[in-house]
């Protein structure tokens, strides 16, 4: 078997394999033999059927399978040994490859396309800008995160007269069919039901269409303490009679709350309070801050190294590998979306290799738990003991898909971490409508 090398520009090359009976003979007998061993042919003993009928029932499979593994071979073994290194995988060349008599032939050509990883040239240093937006906190911005907090802290106090956003426990009554002490929020009432309870106190009484009154049928079933599949036929006109108005009150910022959300003797007055409101508001800033910076650290350095790819040869790998699950045309379509992640890709790999920078167990563990942290979070869990946290980060980074996205994130982390140590950052402030125009 001889393998012939031809480069066709800087980041393609062609590979040809020349394959003669001598190559293939005995790894073809070998196969036919396999194929006597397993047969179970009627007239014959299993594995006792004439070489001559398999032969004719399994040859041109054999051959096929025989000079296969050969390309296969040859290929892995020729890139190896001259250290080649390639991105995707050799496709058969669609212009030098002649057509292949499996018939007659016995000895064989094969052309083959490979794609040349290109070099990564980049020195990261201070030379190298990325801007960094820093939110600057506007006297209405700090009011508001206040006010949401006192609000958070808050509860529900009676009041008397009912107004657009205050809370009811009211009786309904229907004939002999009584709801009594249901509560309702305004906030679910219909615009054009509401003005039935605006101005009203507890003792008063009024009919209500509670169709129109409560559009949404989950809410309505709630309201009358019925199941949903009731409603239908039933005469939406209630009586109804309030019986409490309820407001929701802020928190009042003293001691005692103070004590509550930044732990006891940690803040003991108004001054203090507006420090650290300033403080966490710059903390949950930051992480949106940090994300614009990996997108736009991630983007100056692809324009930077200027990495140029073999793009007709990734879109034609792209098509093969995924099996005709995209056309053509979607692949060229988003295909400057794929090359951007390549080109990143191979930044990334390139600086971990020079930096040797490497990915622990630990560093999965803890970006699983924070993963974890969160997810729970989001479903109204935020203090999860920690050996259940540990369980799901666990199953996280078992999971192959989810195991690898952690890894990728880890991955960039470091790597962005390292890149934000060495290049300048241009301090650009900004407001945080602004930013998360820019973030989102």
């Amino acid at each position: 078997m001889k393998v012939t090398q031809k480069n066709v520009d800087d980041l393609t090359l062609t590979l040809t394999i020349g394959i003669d009976k001598n190559d293939y003979s005995d790894k073809r007998k070998k196969i036919l033999s396999d194929y006597r061993r397993k047969a179970d042919i009627k007239g014959f003993r299993k594995g006792m059927a004439p070489m001559s009928l398999i032969e004719k029932l399994h040859g041109r499979n054999a051959l096929l399978d025989a000079v296969n593994g050969l390309i296969s071979d040859g290929l892995n073994n020729h890139i190896r040994d001259n250290q080649i290194n390639i991105i995707g995988e050799p496709l058969p060349n669609t212009t030098e490859q002649k057509e292949i008599d499996w018939e007659t032939a016995e000895e064989f050509e094969f052309v083959f396309d490979v794609a040349l990883a290109p070099k990564v040239d980049l020195k990261i240093d201070n030379s190298i800008k990325v801007p960094y937006y820093e939110v600057e906190i506007s006297k209405e911005a700090k009011a508001e995160y206040r006010s949401n907090l006192l609000k958070q802290y808050g509860k529900l106090e009676n009041t008397e007269v009912i107004e657009n956003d205050d809370f009811v426990i009211v009786d309904l009554v229907q004939g002999e069919t009584r709801v009594e002490g249901t509560y309702v929020a305004l906030r679910s009432v219909s615009e054009a039901a509401k003005a039935e309870f605006i101005g009203k106190k507890a003792g008063d009484s009024f009919d209500l269409d509670v169709n129109n009154a409560f559009e949404n049928e989950t809410d309505r079933a709630a309201m009358l303490k019925v199941k949903k599949e009731e409603l239908e036929g039933m005469d939406p006109i209630f009586n109804v009679t309030i019986k409490e108005v309820k407001r929701f009150a802020e928190a009042v910022a003293d001691k005692d709350l103070f004590d509550r959300l930044f732990g006891e003797g940690v803040v003991n007055n108004e001054e203090e309070f507006d420090a650290k409101i300033v403080e966490r508001m710059k903390g949950e800033y930051s992480q949106e801050s940090d994300y614009r910076f990996m997108l736009d650290a991630r983007d100056t350095l692809i324009q930077t190294a200027a990495i140029k790819l073999p793009e007709e040869f990734l879109k034609r790998w792209l098509y093969t590998v995924n099996e005709g699950k995209f056309t053509m045309e979607e692949i060229e379509k988003d295909f400057h979306l794929f090359a951007q992640d390549f080109r990143w890709q191979m930044i990334r790999e390139s600086v971990k290799k020079e930096q040797s920078i490497e990915v622990t167990r630990e560093d999965l563990v803890n970006h699983a738990k924070k993963v974890a942290a969160y997810q729970f979070a989001m479903y109204g869990l935020p203090n999860v003991p920690e050996q259940q946290l540990n369980q799901y980060a666990e199953s996280l980074l078992a999971n192959e898909k989810e195991g690898r996205r952690i890894y990728e994130k880890v991955e960039d982390d470091l790597v962005l971490d390292y890149v934000r140590s060495v290049v300048t950052l241009e301090s650009k402030p900004i407001s945080i409508d602004e930013l998360h125009k820019l973030t989102n």
